[in-house]
């Protein structure tokens, strides 16, 4: 009933639920049952005792089941026997029971008669820990440990002599009964043959073999959710192993849906839909328990169980040394073996370490270590496999913090943004090939490690100040910390209410969090749970180091989520709340800057997660930025415009950022002497500058020269590919672009396209194609060479940067001069062929280019039908179901159909009935570049009656209800050309053609009052020439 429930029981939901139907489970319950029953008569006295607290659950019975010595009032039962209080020892009010005594229960369970066991699983179920309502907290205490005989005496309060006697009788009544229950139970478990990761992983290297094509194919795929294989074979993460879980595979059998099937050491099952590393929900059971592979996979899929007969296909038997007995780890003198100690132990963990590195080595394979306290849980020995149950985990030389996701975290539907930049989710751990090579500050530290163990509060404090002595930012230091379980002592000392040790542990836990590994390994052991907490401490040298500690930890996307649902974003943007920049600060006031830059330091880490920039600005951090954006010191800026320009990317800082006047201070920052500072003001700008009020407010603060100055710092590339970003946007604007002109940036800008890497490169590209709204730009370009650098990067394979090269190039054909280069380059050619790029934004932004490209050439005709192939890449393009692209496409085919010959070739692939197709859009951008492509296909053959026969005309009718003035226009062209076939002018008046063209001819543009009326000429000429006929013929 204490142990056994603990470790030996089998609870669904990860161990928070109900008591799962296993014959283990059923065996357990059969033995309290009959422990129950034999103790009123073989223990009557003991029985008679009074619980502390009664054990109350839901039951069956009912008021009729209890027969003499009973109260029976109604529906409601009271015993006659009643406590030194006067409460009853068993009370039913349906359908709830309170039984205080086992007398009483042994009452109940008789009444309950066949319902007995159902009684007993309630029971349990609803009182997970029924020595502790028992016994009370000082015995129930005392079931963990090893000396339970000659500890327990010690409780007993000399004035209550008589009952404690009885209640250490009983006591140590139950305490046998449990270590019967887990020997038996320990001793059916053994006699069971059960999988382990090596029988497991050969089934599943020989389900790969029959995925291959042709007739031996009996599966489509066989893979694993995780790729990461630890020591003892599992892929299942460390709080499934606790369950006896191996690995997870998804199987896509040839006539059903995908398997998600769980391995375990005592079976094989089908999920609730594990897909993917990393999974927080789906490990329930859902099918029932096979032994192996092939036979849930026969049960499931016919065609398996058809096919694999006829395959030469067999599961070896695995050597009696690989097929292992699994046996569920309890303490070891229950199993009558003395336990070793922790030093003893410890000493044999690095002999192992040891001993594999030198395997490893000689086997020439690389193998993953994970952290040294998995290896002593028992998780990582290569010979053997052991499931460790959670309770373990709580002993006093492990720390107590191995949780589960259950326990752990709430669970959250929603993942991170998947924009989120991710510096460093889960790397491996690169470690050196042989202990022996390591300095002696390893074991130095290791030493000191186990004296903080160990120590009490002035040892704990004075080891803590030794081990600050070391370079902590050493990776050999850091990870010694680690090895010999350190940082589970440094975290449990979070959880301590002495300031000293909180400090120190901090101290240090801030320099060893730079380590990817170590970081990682915090937020495995729950520490970072301890660290949100210490952020309310009213110490503020505590606030600022737990901090500083969340800064380095939170660097990828498993921390950052865990500092949000503690609540941990709310706590660090109040310890913003400082006044930086006074002249004269007190003591007091400094500390309070500290805290706040090292708020804004966390800050800066959690907000690359866009669910804890959303978080940030509930919480009220964007004035209090806005306030420590006035500081004078560097150290604080840097951090706050990190802050900033991470979350510009943000509407809703954006506009934010505008409001609360911070561009000013960004724009001044600029100025600064420090490269960093002045890459992220810049970059904050970059992201700002999408908006017309930031580039008119950088251009009002002056903003625009210190960006032209920042290109002079060619050889620091993270700020110049800031200080182009921002050039970029701000030249969106033209009066910021003839600014840049004085200050002749455009020359400095062209002479950053070579040399330099993409992430520059697109930003200068970028700037360099809105330059071009200015004619000057357009010669001064010419005059550079600059054509030629850029027509040399249309072979790039960056797809941000063909966009930007493609629209350049297209911004710059407009002038002849300029085009006559790109064509002697070969420019068009490339562009041409960026159409077959698979990216929609460069085909999009490629056919935009040509458009220029072939109004602006010397001969535009001849060109196009130069390219082999390039018409029928055209054409084909217009199947796309991106609407920029088909809008461009009909762009570019308005161009070329103005050749005839084009035209012709044109209409033999099929662009009429594709155009006809497209007619029914509702888009009126793609509507106006449409409306023209059919107006100039329209110039050939008999196009205007087959545009008819495609049914395109009756919907651009509809295309003159558009507000869109642009629409109408190409609308009335189209309308126009087509009016010259006379089904197609009975079809336009029928649709209503009349009345808008009408209202059109009023326009102020003399082009769209012309084809209006044209239009209107040839319905009415085609109603004349039908009056006459039926008057004269």
């Amino acid at each position: 009933m204490g142990v056994s429930l603990t470790k030996a029981a089998q609870w669904t939901s990860c161990g928070s639920g109900k008591l799962e139907l296993t014959p283990m489970n059923e065996s357990l319950l059969k033995e309290i049952l009959c422990f129950v029953e034999k103790l009123g008569f073989q223990h009557p006295q003991e029985a008679e005792l009074v619980f502390e607290a009664p054990l109350q659950w839901s039951t069956t019975l009912v008021a009729s089941d209890f027969k003499t010595d009973y109260d029976i009032r109604d529906l409601e039962v009271q015993s006659h026997e009643k406590d030194s209080e006067g409460h009853p020892l068993l009370q039913l009010s349906p359908p709830t029971v309170w039984v205080r005594s086992f007398s009483q229960l042994s009452k109940l369970v008789h009444f309950a008669d066949y319902k007995k066991l159902e009684e007993v699983r309630a029971c349990l179920q609803e009182n997970r820990d029924p020595l502790l309502k028992i016994f009370g907290p000082c015995f129930a205490n005392f079931t963990e440990r090893e000396d339970t005989h000659s500890n327990v005496p010690h409780l007993i309060d000399e004035d209550q002599v008589k009952d404690s006697e009885l209640k250490l009788k009983l006591f140590h009544l139950v305490q046998n009964m449990d270590q019967q229950l887990l020997k038996n139970l320990l001793q059916k478990i053994s006699e069971q043959v059960r999988l382990d990761p090596t029988t497991v992983k050969n089934d599943i290297e020989l389900l790969k073999r029959f995925c291959s094509e042709g007739e031996k194919r009996v599966l489509k795929s066989v893979r694993y959710t995780s790729d990461y294989e630890f020591e003892n074979g599992c892929r299942a993460p460390l709080w499934r192993q606790l369950h006896s879980e191996i690995c997870y595979l998804v199987i896509e059998p040839c006539d059903t849906d995908e398997l998600y099937i769980t391995c375990s050491t005592t079976g094989v099952f089908i999920n609730g839909g594990i897909k993917h590393e990393g999974a927080e929900s789906g490990y329930e059971r859902t099918s029932e328990m096979y032994k192996d592979l092939v036979t849930l996979l026969k049960s499931q899929s016919p065609y398996f169980a058809e096919n694999i007969k006829k395959q030469d296909f067999a599961v070896q038997e695995l050597p009696s040394t690989q097929r292992i007995q699994h046996v569920e780890s309890v303490d070891m003198e229950e199993q009558g073996q003395p336990q070793r100690s922790y030093e003893q132990h410890e000493k044999n963990v690095h002999d192992k370490a040891r001993q594999q590195h030198t395997l490893n080595k000689a086997s020439g394979e690389k193998k993953y270590e994970p952290c040294p306290r998995w290896r002593n849980h028992g998780l990582m020995s290569p010979s053997w496999y052991v499931i460790i149950p959670y309770k373990m985990c709580q002993q006093s030389h492990i720390i107590k913090r191995c949780k589960t996701p259950a326990g752990a975290m709430p669970v959250e539907l929603s993942s991170e943004s998947s924009l989120e930049s991710e510096e460093e989710e889960e790397q491996s751990e690169c470690r050196p090939e042989n202990n022996i090579d390591l300095p002696s500050e390893y074991w130095q530290i290791q030493k000191l490690v186990k004296y903080l163990k160990g120590g009490d509060q002035t040892a704990t404090v004075l080891t803590l100040c030794a081990m600050m002595d070391f370079n902590l930012m050493q990776e050999t230091c850091q990870l010694a910390i680690r090895d010999v379980g350190g940082l589970e002592v440094l975290i449990n000392l979070l959880d301590t209410d002495e300031v000293k040790c909180k400090i120190g542990s901090l101290k240090i836990l801030r320099k060893i969090s730079h380590n990817v590994q170590i970081r990682q390994t915090i937020v495995d052991m729950g520490g970072l749970q301890s660290i949100v907490k210490i952020l309310d401490s009213p110490v503020k040298d505590l606030r600022a180091l737990a901090a500083e500690t969340i800064a380095n930890v939170a660097r990828f996307r498993r921390a950052r989520r865990t500092v949000r649902q503690y609540g941990g974003i709310k706590k660090l943007v109040k310890l913003l709340d400082c006044v930086p920049n006074l002249a004269n600060l007190t003591e007091t006031k400094e500390k309070d800057v500290e805290v706040a830059r090292c708020g804004t330091l966390a800050l800066w880490s959690c907000s690359k997660s866009t669910k804890n920039k959303e978080a940030i600005h509930k919480a009220g951090g964007i004035p209090l930025l806005g306030r420590l954006l006035k500081s004078q010191h560097e150290n604080m800026l840097i951090p706050v415009v990190g802050t900033l320009q991470e979350c510009a990317s943000e509407e809703s800082y954006r506009i934010a950022i505008q409001t609360e006047g911070m561009i000013k201070d960004l724009v001044k920052n600029l100025s600064s002497d420090n490269d960093e500072l002045q890459m992220h003001c810049a970059s904050a700008i970059f992201k700002c500058a999408e908006d017309k009020q930031t580039r008119d407010l950088v251009r009002k603060y002056k903003g625009l020269h210190p960006l032209v100055s920042l290109l002079q710092k060619v050889n620091n590339k993270q700020l110049l590919a800031a200080a182009t970003g921002a050039i970029w946007k701000c030249s969106i604007s033209v009066e910021n672009v003839a600014k840049f002109q004085e200050y002749k940036a455009l020359e400095t800008l062209i002479g950053l396209l070579t040399d330099q890497p993409e992430e520059v490169l697109v930003n200068v590209v970028g700037a360099l194609g809105e330059f071009a709204q200015i004619p000057a730009s357009k010669a001064i370009i010419h005059k550079s060479g600059g054509i030629k650098s850029l027509v040399n990067l249309l072979a790039g394979t960056n797809q941000a940067l063909l966009v930007n090269v493609t629209k350049a190039v297209g911004a710059y054909a407009t002038d002849k001069a300029n085009m006559l280069i790109i064509d002697q380059l070969d420019g068009v050619r490339l562009v041409w062929s960026l159409l077959k790029n698979p990216s929609a934004d460069v085909q999009s932004s490629a056919a935009w280019a040509l458009c220029p490209c072939i109004e602006n050439a010397k001969d535009g005709g001849e060109m196009v039908r130069s390219l082999v192939g390039g018409l029928e890449l055209i054409v084909n393009l217009l199947k796309s179901t991106n609407n920029e692209v088909l809008a461009s496409i009909c762009a570019a085919i308005a161009k070329i159909a103005k050749d005839k010959e084009n035209l012709a070739v044109l209409t033999d692939h099929g662009v009429i009935p594709l155009l006809g197709k497209l007619t029914n859009t509702t888009d009126d951008r793609l509507r106006c570049y449409l409306a023209e492509a059919i107006g100039h296909c329209c110039m050939w053959g008999s196009n205007r009656k087959s545009f008819g026969e495609a049914g395109a005309v009756a919907p651009l009718v509809r295309y003159l209800k558009s507000k869109d003035s642009t629409v109408h226009q190409s609308t009335a062209m189209a309308l126009y050309q087509l009016s010259k076939d006379p089904n197609n002018c009975i079809t336009m008046h029928e649709k209503g053609v009349v009345k808008p063209l009408i209202h059109i001819m009023g326009s102020n543009e003399e082009m769209l009052q012309e084809a209006a009326a044209g239009c209107i000429r040839n319905i009415r000429l085609l109603a004349l020439a039908n009056r006459k006929a039926r008057l004269f013929y």
